[in-house]
Order: C-alpha cells, then sequence, then structure tokens
C-alpha cells in the first residue's frame, strides 16, 4: 500500500487481497486492481466496528441522511458532504400484502415496504449511491465525470453532481424515459442518447472515457455505490430492531445484494445479525437474462461453471426501460450470492405492472414507478411458486415512484367517467373498486 494522508480507509481486492491506498491510487489504476486487473475491492476502514452499535442502537440521536453512517462511509472530510437527506426513509409495514398471503395460502409472514420512492433527492434507490458519489468526486477534485445508464442513475447522478459542481456526461440507450433525459438535462448535464442498447451505451461511454480522460463509473461493484447502499442494512436494524430474512428488489445491476452482504460481513464479529437475508431478485418478463440464465442452472443442478452460463440480449424491448440490462455481465457475482442465500431469480409480467400499481396506491396511496412494482410483482409470484414461508419476515425495495414515468402514470387511469351533465354524475363508494383491483391476483 502506498504513501497516504488517509488513515481512516483503504481498498483489499477481493481476487487478490492487494491493498490500495485511496480513491486517489484507485482512480489512477482506471478503478482496476493493479496487480490482477480485478475492478471488485472491498473497503476496510480503521475504525472500531464497535462504534457500529453506537451509531445503530443510539436512540438519541437524531438521524438526517445515510451520513449518520460517516465513520463507515469512504470519505475523508464533512465538508466535501453532498446530501439531501436521502438513505432515510420510512420503512412501512404492509399489512395488506400479510393479509393476502395468509387468507390465499395460509402463509404468516411480515411484509416492509422500504420506501425509497421517497428519498428527498430525486425519489429512487439511487440517490444513495449519487450522494456518495458526489461527494467523493468532490472531495478528490474531479470536475468531469462520465456514466452509462438506463435512466435512474443518470437522475440522481445529474443533480447531485450539479450540486457540486461536477460536469457529468450521460450516455443513455435509444429506449430510454424521454422523462429520464428531461430531468438529466434540467440540471445542465449533458446527455448522449445512444442509436442502440443499453450494451452499446455502456461501450460508447467507455470509448469515451478513454478518448477524453474523463473518469467513468465504474459499475455495480463500484465502492462508492457498494458502500453507500450497504447502510440499508443497518437502518433496517435501527428502525425495526431486526434485520428481514428476506429481501425481495428488481433486478437490473444488483448492486443492492452485493451491498447487503458488504454489510453484514463489516459487523458479523459483533454478532448484532445473525445472517444475511434470501434474495429473491425480479426481472421484467422482456429482459429477464439473469432469470433465464438461473433457471436452466436450477434445472441441470447447478453444474459445474454454471455462472457463467448467461445469455445476452441484443436491444432487448421491456416496457420498463431502467431495468433493461440485455447483457447481465454481473450474473456471475450475483448469481452465486442469490445461491448461498438459498434464494431465487425470477421474472414478472410486464403486462400486470399496471395492475400491481393502481393496487397498492389504492391500499397505501404510495404510487410506484414500474421498476418498483416489478418488485411487488415479485412478491405475489413468490408466494404462488412457495419462496414465501411462514414466519418470513419480508423487506420489499419500494426503488422508485412515478415521477419519471408520466406514461406509466397515464395507464394507472381507471376511475374516470365521462359526463355531460350532472344528471350523469351519482354517490359513490371507493370500497366498490376493491374487488376490481384485487381480481387480477385471486
Amino acid at each position: 500500500m502506498s504513501n497516504s494522508s488517509n488513515n481512516k480507509f483503504h481498498f483489499v481486492c477481493r481476487n487478490c487481497k492487494h491493498e490500495i491506498s485511496d480513491f486517489k491510487e484507485w482512480f489512477s489504476y482506471g478503478q482496476k486492481c493493479p496487480k490482477c486487473g480485478k475492478n471488485w475491492v472491498d473497503t476496510v476502514y480503521s475504525q472500531d466496528i464497535n462504534k457500529y452499535k453506537e451509531l445503530i442502537f443510539d436512540n438519541g440521536a437524531e438521524v438526517k441522511s445515510l451520513w449518520h453512517y460517516f465513520d463507515f462511509l469512504p470519505l475523508n472530510d464533512k465538508k466535501n458532504i453532498i446530501t439531501n437527506g436521502e438513505g432515510v426513509i420510512d420503512i412501512d409495514n404492509w399489512k395488506f400484502l400479510e393479509k393476502f398471503a395468509k387468507e390465499q395460502y395460509n402463509v404468516d409472514c411480515t411484509v416492509y415496504a422500504y420506501r425509497n420512492d421517497d428519498n428527498y433527492g430525486t425519489g429512487t434507490f439511487k440517490d444513495a449511491a449519487a450522494t456518495l458519489v458526489a461527494s467523493v468526486l468532490k472531495e478528490n477534485n474531479i470536475k468531469e465525470y462520465a456514466v452509462a445508464s438506463t435512466g435512474n442513475v443518470a437522475n440522481a447522478f445529474a443533480r447531485y453532481l450539479a450540486e457540486a459542481g461536477i460536469s457529468l456526461s450521460v450516455f443513455i440507450p435509444n429506449d430510454a424515459l424521454k422523462a429520464n433525459e428531461a430531468e438529466v438535462s434540467s440540471y445542465g448535464q449533458r446527455v448522449y442518447r445512444v442509436d442502440g442498447d443499453y450494451a452499446k451505451a455502456k461501450k460508447i461511454a467507455a470509448e469515451f472515457s478513454k478518448k477524453h480522460n474523463v473518469l467513468l463509473s465504474s459499475g455495480n461493484t463500484d465502492p462508492m455505490r457498494v458502500e453507500s447502499k450497504k447502510v440499508m442494512l443497518f437502518e433496517w436494524l435501527r428502525i425495526l430492531g431486526e434485520v428481514p430474512n428476506v429481501y425481495i428488489q428488481a433486478l437490473s445491476g444488483g448492486t443492492g445484494p452485493i451491498a447487503i452482504n458488504k454489510a453484514f460481513d463489516d459487523v458479523k464479529e459483533l454478532g448484532i445479525i445473525k445472517q444475511s437475508p434470501r434474495y429473491i431478485l425480479v426481472q421484467p418478463s422482456r429482459c429477464a437474462p439473469m432469470t433465464e440464465a438461473w433457471q436452466k442452472a436450477k434445472a441441470n443442478n447447478f453444474p459445474e461453471g454454471w455462472e457463467q452460463d448467461y445469455p445476452i440480449y441484443d436491444n432487448p424491448k421491456s416496457k420498463v426501460p431502467t431495468l433493461a440490462t440485455g447483457n447481465p455481465a454481473t450474473y456471475p457475482i450475483i448469481s452465486k450470492i442469490v445461491k448461498d442465500s438459498g434464494g431465487e431469480i425470477i421474472e414478472y409480467d410486464e403486462d400486470k405492472l399496471v395492475d400491481i400499481s393502481r393496487l397498492v396506491a389504492f391500499e397505501t396511496t404510495v404510487r410506484m414507478g414500474p421498476a418498483a412494482a416489478v418488485a411487488v410483482g415479485g412478491f405475489f409470484d413468490s408466494l404462488k411458486n412457495g419462496y414465501i414461508n411462514n414466519g418470513d419476515r419480508v423487506m420489499i425495495n419500494i426503488g422508485e415512484g412515478v415521477r419519471r414515468a408520466p406514461d406509466f402514470m397515464k395507464e394507472m387511469i381507471y376511475t374516470t367517467k365521462k359526463i355531460k351533465s350532472v344528471d350523469d354524475c351519482e354517490n359513490y363508494d371507493r370500497e366498490s373498486y376493491r374487488d376490481q383491483l384485487w381480481k387480477p391476483f385471486k
């Protein structure tokens, strides 16, 4: 490890255990280990891990953002923090899903919703990553950055980097939502809409990075993304007093489960968490390469090398562009995490996403975007397929709201009556819609 003024943290390559001092050194190596060339490192902290107990269990502390856990985040100086209060969000108990599980499948379970749609930055799960990325780049005097994104990462990075005074070039696939493009552009950040799919957007972004010497977001194992998102496990423990034993998330690249495992590894010596959750990861039915690979491996009893065998979809046409990752390069990592947890990788029918969001909005007033509906749909299918058991405590990651999905929002209209006069109006009972909304799931 080279000389550095940073004594707070360093990186350790997960492959060869080579140590890297800090972000300055990490960036200089192209965000890869200089010894073996791999791009997945663990962040190791010098702080006594017992400090976690104080941060998690001090009921008198005022927790304003994920920066409550500053001692275990890879930033040296608090003056560089760029924050909008992200990461400290509601965890709702969705009893309507508990009731459904009991009545339809005789399963007694607890269901929580992790409300990332309420993040103050851009209303998605990606705000957690964006706050740390912007802060680290500011601390390291990075003036220009680039990212390839299907949507939500681009929006979050665009806002937070703008607040840090950092110029961002965003490469989006041709099918990215216009609303995503508009939000990025509104912050004065550059958008490149690529004539092709997400894989092509990533390829051109990498070429741009090399040609113009611009630092590029390194993807799902990026230590900035992993370290920021690991905080959710500590928040569950702080708010609920426990870590749910089942975690359901819509799946594109899969930073979420990587981050949860990292959080568990950070504190396992303290004995405050028994084990990391069982992962149920859900892909949209029209872009589900990881699900296809998983089902094939499962059917063949996971033969040697199974985790390297996955399909690549060219130009996937999904109703959920934010999840349309046709080349699932992280599958070897994600699939092993899921298998080790006893979990599943499944898909959910895209034609039912509006039904999901209508139902959730009716029962809770929470308005979800299509990617969040994929996760909730995964809960329904998991019940049907026996993946949820008696006694399970289930956390569903509500990864996004509806603010950047106006077309999806329009599809949620179902109560409108066209009239010509007051004679066409009548009294009504809101409850009259309930059976209609539940019908697709019974």
